[in-house]
């Protein structure tokens, strides 16, 4: 039962109480937050993407968590409502100077601060390792910190110069409150899209087959189709005026083309002056015409019936 030797065991030894919870460093937890990718668990190492909640991952991690979703990955939680490579937005963050890596310490001899970071705000020279709250803005990727927003209230972005509102905010790492709200615009941002898709759809629908009626009846074709006769009339006038001019230019070169010169001749030779015998030869001389009882009332075969 031990206590050999003359020891003495004491109460909190022998009786055991409730067991304490397991602290964890505050250093260290910032130093995974800022310094290494979510999904894959590497050092960031550019191009660094971040997602609506506002966690920072490697570009190549997030390819390959959308091309390979299987069950086995425990991180995969992580980046779940990550959908596709249009929900993450590429940072563009501006290098700290005063960061020399792993040059400095090739021999391992050297102590590694912990606390110096490898980016900054390219605005007021905050360095990005979790002490200072930083943001990014969804519309172009630009990475400031949340001091540098407050101080130079701006509708622009102070390096790109794009417009932006409250919206495009996102606050990177932020605390549980903030990925909330996060949470929140991301549902109803989404939300607008599935809407605008919806609306868009019969729209385009009724767009084509406006279309498609305009190229079948076009308007030209809609007044000859409601009135038939209109339309046969005007043909036929149109030919029969056609007829005489296509006669008069062929000249007699055929019997249907002197009809109508005989026409023209008829009227003519009345009003003339040439002699009565000449006139007698044809059918409009008063000669040539009968009265009703001279005429029989059989019909004859002969031109002077009438």
């Amino acid at each position: 039962m031990g206590c050999d030797g003359g020891t003495i065991p004491k109460r909190h030894e022998l009786v055991k109480g409730p067991k304490k919870v397991e602290k964890v460093d505050k250093d260290a937890e910032l130093v995974a937050q800022w310094n290494y990718c979510t999904l894959s668990q590497e050092i960031l190492r550019r191009p660094i993407v971040a997602c609506e909640l506002g966690r920072l991952y490697n570009k190549d991690a997030v390819i390959e968590f959308l091309l390979d979703k299987s069950a086995e990955k425990a991180l995969g939680k992580a980046a779940s409502h990550i959908k596709s490579i249009k929900n993450v937005t590429e940072l563009k963050l501006s290098d700290n100077p005063a960061w020399e890596g792993d040059k400095g310490n090739t021999k391992g001899d050297k102590h590694d601060d912990l606390q110096r970071a490898r980016f900054i705000c390219p605005v007021v020279g905050l360095e990005m390792n979790g002490r200072h709250r930083f943001c990014f803005l969804r519309c172009c990727g630009c990475v400031f910190s949340e001091r540098a927003l407050k101080e130079i209230k701006a509708e622009v972005c102070h390096t790109c110069g794009v417009a932006f509102q409250e919206d495009d905010v996102i606050v990177l790492n932020g605390t549980k409150e903030d990925v909330e709200m996060l949470k929140k615009r991301m549902e109803e941002r989404r939300l607008k899209v599935k809407l605008e898709k919806k609306t868009k759809k019969p729209k385009a629908a009724e767009s084509i087959s406006k279309s498609n009626v305009s190229e079948e009846s076009p308007g030209s074709s809609k007044v000859k189709i409601g009135k038939p006769e209109e339309t046969g009339l005007d043909s036929r006038e149109k030919k029969t005026n056609s007829a005489p001019k296509s006669a008069a230019t062929n000249g007699s070169s055929s019997g249907k083309a002197e009809k109508p010169l005989s026409g023209a001749t008829k009227r003519s030779i009345v009003n003339s002056e040439e002699s009565e015998a000449y006139k007698s030869l044809f059918t409009t001389h008063s000669s040539a015409k009968r009265s009703k009882e001279e005429s029989a009332h059989w019909v004859t075969h002969t031109s002077y019936c009438f």
